[in-house]
């Protein structure tokens, strides 16, 4: 019996750790995310905070503010391995990322700026009975980050930035455990806590002539170290000596450090195209570690290894000058999981996805606009699982993103 509740407790960390891969949402801005997420090798105003604090120096009036927000609709779908005929779908809430800029041009050489992203986040529900309820039932993750930000012309064509990052974060976890009471009711865990990181973001930018750009951008990775989570576990009474209560946790989950280089072309005053390369230093997640307050012969303290792999993201897209009134943008990329085979978990059901989107923008006045954007993601069919526990199927996933964004500048 001990070596079944170790079994289910080892499930319990492992579903942890697959979602500690973290999820990386590239929706700060509604210009960038209408082509495709390029941005590191342009100058586009209060939005460079994110993409690339060098360019915010250029910025072209002396106060600018923008919003914006993207609902998230997500599907996932998961065929077990065969012989099986099983299937199921998930049910996810839509995610809400957001972003809000602040920035002032104190003079022709040096501007300054608070940005608010939500670059990293995720929520996915199986439900309570699905066929992989031991590894995951549902999860909640979100980051937030709160950047000051700093620019300063060096040359007449060449500004460096920097942005100094605070960043809380919060996770809630649920899956149900291999304990059957007298009443047919599984055993669960609900897993939660709260955290802090710091990190820093830094960017040169490069104005080589009128018609090219080069930027290059690092976001520097943060460590969440979580002390203090809340493990509640709900077990048949027979069994609650094994899963003491009040307990907590305390772990370190990591968000990769990020490097882009972009380039900005405009061939004639009404187009401009941009290509970014982004290289995301997932090799962080070799091992995450869980040392719970209260231990037991059926819950120890876990060492997990992930064996993640480094990973790249190819980005292509413009922006079209319509008329005075409208700008219209379209964009294309191609998105690597850094999810080694037999390491593939449905808390993240990491696949290789492509990206294609388009937007607008709809100046009111030459102050005010609006920003639109529409962006489809389509997962490739990936056949793998989970070694660790044997759980092997072929995962579906997708998603349609509309955004809707305010600027406003004078």
């Amino acid at each position: 019996m001990k070596k079944n509740l170790l079994f289910g407790c080892l499930f319990f960390l492992l579903a942890v750790v697959g979602h500690a891969e973290g999820y990386q949402v590239n929706l700060q801005g509604q210009r960038q995310t209408g082509m495709g997420h390029v941005g590191t090798g342009l100058s586009l105003g209060a939005s460079s905070m994110h993409f690339n604090p060098g360019a915010l120096s250029l910025m072209e009036t002396n106060w600018e503010f923008s919003f914006g927000v993207s609902p998230i609709f997500s599907s996932n779908t998961f065929q077990k391995q065969a012989p099986s005929i099983y299937e199921t779908y998930s049910d996810n809430p839509v995610g809400t990322p957001f972003y809000l800029y602040a920035a002032h041009k104190i003079n022709d050489k040096l501007a300054v700026g608070i940005g608010v992203t939500t670059p990293y986040g995720n929520s996915l529900v199986w439900g309570d009975d699905w066929d992989g309820r031991y590894l995951i039932q549902d999860i909640s993750f979100s980051a937030i980050f709160i950047q000051p930000t700093v620019s300063y012309k060096l040359l007449d064509n060449l500004s460096l930035g920097a942005g100094f990052s605070i960043v809380p974060g919060s996770v809630e976890l649920g899956k149900a455990l291999p304990l059957i009471g007298q009443d047919g009711v599984e055993g669960k865990v609900d897993l939660s806590g709260s955290t802090m990181g710091f990190g820093y973001n830094v960017g040169l930018f490069f104005q080589a002539s009128e018609k090219f750009s080069v930027g290059v951008d690092y976001r520097s990775k943060i460590d969440m170290d979580m002390e203090g989570g809340d493990a509640e576990f709900t077990v048949p009474s027979s069994m609650q000596a094994y899963f003491p209560a009040d307990n907590t946790f305390s772990a370190t989950l990591p968000l990769p450090a990020n490097l882009t280089v972009g380039l900005g072309w405009s061939p004639n005053e009404k187009l401009t195209l941009g290509f970014d390369f982004q290289y995301v230093f997932w090799s962080t997640y070799q091992s995450l570690d869980f040392d719970f307050e209260k231990n037991t012969d059926a819950l120890q303290d876990s060492q997990n290894p992930r064996n993640f792999s480094n990973s790249a993201v190819y980005r292509i897209g413009g922006e079209y000058h319509l008329s005075p009134k409208i700008d219209l943008r379209a964009g294309f990329y191609y998105d690597q999981t850094p999810i080694p085979e037999d390491y593939l978990t449905p808390e993240t059901p990491g696949t290789n996805k492509y990206g294609i989107s388009g937007g607008l923008s709809w100046y009111i006045t030459d102050k005010l606009s609006v920003d639109v954007s529409l962006l489809y993601i389509q997962g490739q069919k990936r056949e793998d699982g989970y070694k660790a526990a044997n759980f092997y199927g072929t995962y579906y996933t997708n998603a349609v993103i509309p955004g809707f964004g305010l600027n406003y500048s004078f």
